[in-house]
């Protein structure tokens, strides 16, 4: 019996013809780089966008059901304005109905409108929608509240387990542009701060967890960035040691090799939550950032020549955490897929093909597939046969965006379509019969003018 899946991915259009649509929502509908499907494979999570950069301008989080193609309303921000607040980049937990999502701060206007330094994390539970709270708490009075943070988060990413979420983040009051990466931890009574214009409460401990530096010195490991990372396995990993780490987060990391040059490379950052909790001290004072908390430590893991692929997307790891994936380019400047040992660092070029990965990929539950959009097609790379295949072609418009795997066996396909004509981004479906053979299924939303 051959083994089925589900798959989501965004895709751009200028015209399409489309079967089996069943409910229309006049707005875009773009899909996050993970956690795009509920944990029972029932609905997809998106949020209003019709361009990847207007979060600023988007006003609204929905679901659509991927057998019905039931859409709902699950958020909608108020006065919202070219300005802000805006919302997006909407993902599912794995272990329950809830959601979060960038927003943007409520008092967002021209002179301060959303920006990357400008926003939080929100959450929905998709069974009671329109009721949000915050993640995060946001302390921008000093004294700082121990938990709370004085920026944006962004890109918020559950561990395996559903129980922590890793972010990046940009400090509003301090070096603005100094991109980092952060951990939220499950926190008994939430973080309560003082009722301040700006401040919110959230219901979890949040923490940066990498050290970042303005000028990095040539050849060191100081790193000017942290972004786009990942968990390190479902459930942790384990050192050549034979210990354990159940949470870790691998992340990208900008260095300035001995030439000065700068390159990306992989590293990892063990989470300790005792420990975070334990330092108070590490929210900062006025006039610094919060500092990663005493016995966290980052270590980078690769060194290598060339660096990653300067294409963004978001670094993933195998279930068993062993391995970490990547993009990264080959003798000939073509983006490949590329494996990490996680425990020594040894990279590996997986694909050979001829032409470029064009976006972020991911894998499926199980580790041993990954999906990726190269040529304006659909591929599945099997880890196992290292053979890859193509899945779509001949699309009228671009595809963008990381295909995402449903958490469920069956295997249905949805692309986020965007006509030039109307500005209007739906989701075609498509159900793939097997690996080798692809029949359409059908539309479960369409445009609407």
């Amino acid at each position: 019996m051959k083994q089925l899946w589900i798959i989501a991915l965004s895709l751009l259009n200028s015209c399409m013809t489309l079967n089996n649509s069943r409910t229309v929502l006049p707005t875009g509908h773009t899909l996050h780089h993970n956690g795009v499907f509920s944990k029972d494979g029932q609905w997809i999570v998106f949020d209003g966008r019709n361009d990847d950069t207007k979060i600023g301008e988007t006003s609204i989080i929905g679901i659509v059901n991927v057998k019905t193609g039931e859409e709902k309303i699950i958020y909608k921000t108020a006065n919202q304005t070219v300005y802000g607040p805006g919302v997006g980049a909407v993902s599912f937990s794995p272990v329950d109905d809830k959601v979060i999502f960038i927003h943007g701060l409520a008092d967002a206007n021209a002179e301060k409108p959303y920006a990357m330094s400008r926003r939080t994390g929100v959450g929905i539970d998709i069974n009671n929608p329109y009721r949000s709270f915050f993640y995060d708490a946001r302390d921008i009075r000093s004294p700082y509240t121990p938990g709370s943070l004085r920026g944006g988060t962004h890109s918020h990413c559950w561990s395996g387990d559903g129980q922590l979420i890793s972010f990046t983040y940009n400090n509003e009051l301090v070096d603005a542009d100094l991109r980092a990466v952060g951990v939220m931890l499950p926190c008994r009574q939430g973080v309560k701060v003082d009722a301040a214009k700006g401040n919110n409460d959230g219901i979890m401990f949040s923490s940066i967890v990498t050290n970042v530096v303005r000028n990095p010195r040539p050849g060191s490991d100081e790193i000017n960035k942290a972004f786009d990372e990942c968990w390190v396995g479902k459930n942790g990993y384990r050192l050549n040691s034979g210990a354990h780490i159940p949470h870790a987060i691998a992340f990208q990391g900008n260095v300035l090799n001995k030439e000065g040059k700068q390159i990306t490379e992989v590293f990892i950052v063990d989470i300790d939550s005792k420990k975070i909790l334990a330092d108070s001290a590490a929210v900062g004072k006025a006039g610094e950032g919060p500092r990663v908390p005493e016995g966290i430590h980052q270590r980078r893991i690769t060194f290598s020549k060339k660096g990653l692929s300067t294409t963004r997307h978001w670094l993933r790891s195998s279930p068993d955490g062993k391995f970490i994936y990547a993009l990264a380019k080959d003798q000939n400047e073509y983006n490949q897929l590329t494996q990490i040992e996680a425990n020594t660092g040894e990279m590996r070029l997986l694909t050979n093909n001829n032409f470029s990965i064009d976006y972020s990929f991911n894998l499926n539950k199980e580790g041993n597939k990954i999906a990726y959009v190269a040529q304006n097609s659909v591929y599945l790379f099997d880890l196992l046969k290292g053979v890859s295949t193509k899945l779509t072609s001949n699309e009228k418009g671009k595809i963008v965006g990381a295909p995402s795997f449903s958490p469920v066996i069956i295997y249905w396909f949805s692309i986020s379509i965007l006509l030039t004509e109307t500005g209007t981004i739906f989701y075609r479906f498509e159900r793939l019969v097997c690996l080798n053979k692809t029949s359409l299924g059908h539309s479960i939303t369409k445009q609407t003018g």
